[in-house]
């Protein structure tokens, strides 16, 4: 069981960097202000899973506004079983993945983006598979910070990939 998700992981994160794609902001907010309300979201997108596929992947901008920094801790979805914050790096050659145990740090006055090879949310166990042009709700827990909750549109494998690399002022 355990080589059949590093297989189907391995697949997902192998369409995620074959086919980068671009999303339209949408992204909600809840109104209150707590010491520190200041989180945007923007981008917030996934890709179709193939059926019997039991994960998909969630990428987003994150922008902390605020004096302190936050932590994005957890996220929930009504479509997966579980969501966890995964850091996809280089190590000794080899593109490994790994749960972000203790969150990830959006410092004050900047912004993180969760894309492929990269920052990622990881919606395990879905209810159903991913389909194009559906809005998939995620809750995203922060510390530090009011709770945010998203729609990942879910595009097309061939979309164009928005790259906002080369924008300066941007953390990464």
């Amino acid at each position: 069981m355990i080589q059949r998700n590093s297989l189907t992981t391995a697949l997902l994160l192998s369409c995620s960097i074959l086919a980068p794609q671009a999303v339209a902001a949408d992204h909600q907010h809840h109104n209150g202000h707590p010491a520190n309300g200041a989180i945007e979201v923007h981008n917030a997108w996934s890709r179709p899973t193939p059926p019997g596929t039991p994960m998909g992947v969630g990428y987003m901008t994150i922008t902390n506004n605020g004096a302190d920094e936050v932590r994005l801790v957890g996220a929930e979805s009504p479509r997966a079983g579980h969501v966890s914050i995964h850091e996809t790096s280089m190590h000794e050659g080899m593109m490994r993945m790994q749960p972000l145990a203790n969150g990830l740090e959006i410092p004050a006055g900047s912004t993180v983006e969760l894309k492929p090879r990269s920052y990622h949310l990881m919606l395990e166990q879905l209810t159903k598979p991913l389909m194009e042009g559906e809005a998939i709700p995620v809750q995203l827990d922060f510390e530090n910070a009011e709770d945010v909750t998203v729609k990942l549109d879910v595009q097309p494998l061939d979309a164009k990939v928005m790259d906002h690399s080369h924008h300066s002022g941007m953390d990464h």
